[in-house]
């Protein structure tokens, strides 16, 4: 009998823009302070990609590249490169066709996935299925937005949270147990009216109308979300490990989408996680999205282990949301 296919993660990539845009800097544009921002969000810092005319096919260029010399591979080996953002170069082409082509990636079919702060989540489950399906040997994963690009930073309700930057995985097909062992994802339309961009879709074109009333920002009803995710990201994730017969005792490392560190701490608690075995870098990066959970995975690189089970776990609008479970299938080298 064949062995089961699994998508593993065998490396990893990630890149942050150099600016630092701290809260002190966020003092001087709208009216908030450094101890009210790290109370409520738990942020300190976020990195911003300055520059004309550079999108996040910028940041993700590099990450994917750094994921292709950890693995000792070229890009043309690549099978399939799934782009997860919601701030996109262009409405299209896909970013992932501009990452691509510039990355010398000629063999690979391309495409992008919008879930917002779910992208990556989901584009790791898409992925995966390819590598399942025995078809595809090398599918390239990456999470890179650019947030400064639709933040007004006259609100101070969404100014303070969010960042820029790119983190990406390369999956491949592993046939002794590593690797993608369960997702659960789940979507709900109903909070579309909680957390979105207003104008710049077809149901709303870009107009001059659109732009002086600046709906091309992020919307978000700030307690209505919090809520929401609080309870979605710590059920799911409870959940998934019940369904998989684990406790947080079985779990080494919880990988959390950054957006804030009360809905981090809510969903350890939840999965009975000690803080110690949660990735947080929220304090560095805020929330950047769609590369939240990569961008995690590339800074405790070093400290995971070949057989860890760690949990990925998400929220974001949509409402999307949800939880993976992956067995980690290598030891870092000097790690």
């Amino acid at each position: 009998m064949d062995k089961k296919i699994t998508a593993a993660i065998t490396a990893v990539g990630g890149y942050v823009p150099d600016y630092r845009l701290t809260n002190a800097e966020l003092e001087t544009m709208v009216d908030t302070n450094d101890e009210w921002i790290k109370s409520r969000t738990g942020v300190e810092e976020r990195r911003i990609l300055k520059g004309e005319n550079k999108g996040v096919s910028e940041m993700a260029i590099p990450a994917v590249l750094e994921l292709c010399k950890k693995r000792g591979i070229d890009p043309v080996e690549i099978d399939c490169l799934i782009c997860c953002t919601v701030t996109p170069d262009m409405t299209f082409p896909a970013t992932a066709n501009i990452i691509t082509y510039k990355i010398g990636a000629v063999n690979a079919f391309g495409f992008d996935l919008s879930a917002a702060c779910s992208g990556f989540l989901f584009g790791v489950t898409t992925g995966a299925s390819l590598i399942e399906s025995g078809r595809y040997k090398k599918v390239v994963v990456v999470g890179t937005d650019k947030m400064s690009g639709i933040v007004d930073y006259s609100d101070r309700k969404t100014c303070v949270l969010f960042g820029d930057a790119a983190g990406a995985i390369l999956l491949e097909p592993n046939e002794d147990g590593y690797g993608i062992l369960d997702s659960l994802l789940k979507t709900d339309g109903s909070g579309a009216e909680y957390l979105k961009m207003v104008a710049g879709g077809s149901a709303k074109p870009a107009s001059v109308e659109t732009v002086l009333a600046k709906e091309h920002y992020i919307f978000q009803e700030g307690p209505s979300v919090f809520k929401f995710a609080v309870k979605g990201m710590a059920d799911v994730s409870y959940e998934l490990l019940e369904r998989n017969h684990l406790t947080g005792d079985d779990i080494a490392w919880l990988v959390p989408h950054q957006a804030n560190k009360r809905i981090i701490d809510a969903t350890a608690n939840r999965m009975g996680l000690s803080m110690d075995k949660v990735m947080i870098n929220i304090q560095r990066y805020g929330n950047t999205t769609s590369a939240t959970i990569p961008l995690c995975l590339w800074e405790w690189e070093n400290q995971l282990k070949k057989g860890d089970l760690i949990v990925l776990a998400a929220f974001g609008g949509g409402f999307t949301w949800g939880a993976t479970l992956v067995k980690w299938a290598y030891d870092t080298p000097n790690s």
